[in-house]
């Protein structure tokens, strides 16, 4: 199975979809960069997907995995579906502990 979307990780919480277009673009034609954000502080989380329309330059992108973007080691591999519900989310809106 070929993959053509990406985890990037420890990404500074400064950057943002630009800064990533710019330093994976020259691996061909990107579809979709989502950078996630905290739905309560509304800042970075400090990762991103990005989803190529090729798996070929997905895998050519890997090559960025410890190279530097705004100050920090990006980690880079494929992107891997979670099964299940939500993860991490300790109080979902009920007290009855």
């Amino acid at each position: 199975m070929q993959q053509n979307k990406l985890f990037v990780g420890n990404l500074s919480f400064s950057s943002d979809e630009s800064d990533l277009q710019g330093a994976f673009e020259e691996f061909g034609e990107i579809d979709e960069i989502r950078v996630i954000i905290d739905r309560e502080s509304g800042r970075s989380r400090g990762f991103a997907f990005i989803t190529f329309a090729e798996s070929d330059d997905a895998n050519n992108a890997l090559s960025l995995d410890g190279k530097e973007l705004n100050g920090r080691e990006l980690r880079v591999n494929f992107a891997t579906e979670r099964s299940g519900g939500r993860r991490g989310n300790q109080n979902s809106g009920n007290d009855n502990n």
